[in-house]
């Protein structure tokens, strides 16, 4: 199954099996000594990622870089439309045929839904898609089931008899609608699909998991979801991927989680995710500050996880799985206190 990664796009979690799926988890828990700084390896030494986010990102983009320099790489960003020859009118193709020459892999962040695709059409080097309008996450449904996958392993518990509510606006949120097929994979999992009917998981994906016999329930308030779910997965209101801003801010705040609503209606060890970035503005909060400091948010640990995740598909797709504990390295900095 590794070999089978190598040289590969990955553009949609369509294309993993649940044996894929299960050997990106199993390389990921050997980057774990090298994203937590305790050993060095320079595996893709020389190797260039080319980073092209023409979307706003902050983890995404910072993360799949630290990815590949903490595997020895370099890396080259082009950030935002205007700063690429897109904005002079060339097309997809001529900067994937230009830029594939330039890297050994390339991650791509796009608005338009089907951009990534075609992009890699003309690539002569592996395309991830970091992000595609309203339609896929990929990576960040890995990383996210990955986390779903170690709280529940610390707290004793496998992903057999999984409850999980998804709450927010799963109409537009892409990493949603990747988490939810691969989630798929799975057996009997209940979902509760928490939202307001405009925003609800567009009907493909929940016929999808019907249809493999997952128990599924809709919830247009927040008690009967929450109180049914060992994870609770809360997404912000994606307004860029609204028609206006008027109609987005109807959704603004709907759907909160706080202290008060936690305490009343999850059980104890219930944990929080979120994608992030969370709106943190007034009257927006959908994951409140006040649970911070609570052990079972771990939106943080879901961000770190982002590393080891996209550590784990650079060496799959550039096939140095088999390389990577070779002439290790101690770190020579202090980091002591930086991580428990």
């Amino acid at each position: 199954m590794i070999k089978a990664f190598a040289g590969q796009h990955l553009l949609s979690v369509q294309e993993l099996s649940l044996e894929a799926v299960e050997t990106v988890f199993s390389v990921a828990d050997r980057m774990v000594p090298f994203a937590e700084r305790r050993m060095v390896t320079r595996v893709l030494e020389g190797a260039i990622l080319g980073n092209m986010f023409f979307e706003p990102s902050t983890r995404t983009r910072v993360s799949f870089g630290c990815a590949f320099n903490l595997l020895g790489g370099e890396v080259r960003e082009t950030i935002g439309m205007e700063s690429s020859s897109l904005a002079k009118g060339e097309s997809l193709e001529d900067t994937a045929r230009v830029l594939s020459g330039y890297s050994d892999v390339i991650v791509m962040r796009h608005p338009e839904e089907g951009a990534v695709d075609r992009f890699a059409q003309a690539s002569r080097v592996p395309v991830l898609n970091g992000g595609d309008g309203a339609r896929e996450h990929p990576t960040q449904a890995l990383l996210d089931l990955y986390t779903i996958r170690r709280e529940r392993a610390a707290l004793g518990l496998s992903l057999e008899g999984l409850r999980i509510a998804l709450m927010g606006d799963l109409r537009y949120g892409r990493a949603v609608h990747s988490l939810v097929q691969l989630l798929n994979l799975y057996p009997a999992i209940e979902f509760h699909l928490i939202s307001p009917p405009e925003l609800a998981l567009p009907p493909v994906y929940e016929e999808a998991l019907r249809s493999r016999g997952h128990r599924v329930f809709r919830h247009d308030t927040l008690a009967p979801g929450l109180a049914a779910a060992d994870i609770v997965y809360v997404t912000r209101t994606q307004e860029e991927r609204f028609p206006s801003p008027e109609e987005a801010a109807r959704y603004r705040g709907l759907f909160r989680l706080n202290q008060a609503v936690y305490t009343e209606h999850c059980a104890p060890q219930t944990v929080i995710m979120h994608p992030l970035p969370r709106d943190s503005r007034a009257g927006a909060q959908e994951l409140d500050s006040d649970l911070d400091a609570h052990p079972a948010l771990a939106i943080f640990r879901q961000a770190d996880n982002g590393v080891v995740i996209r550590m784990a598909l650079f060496a799959l797709c550039l096939d140095v799985v088999g390389d990577v504990e070779k002439d290790l390295k101690p770190v020579r900095w202090y980091t002591g206190g930086r991580r428990p």
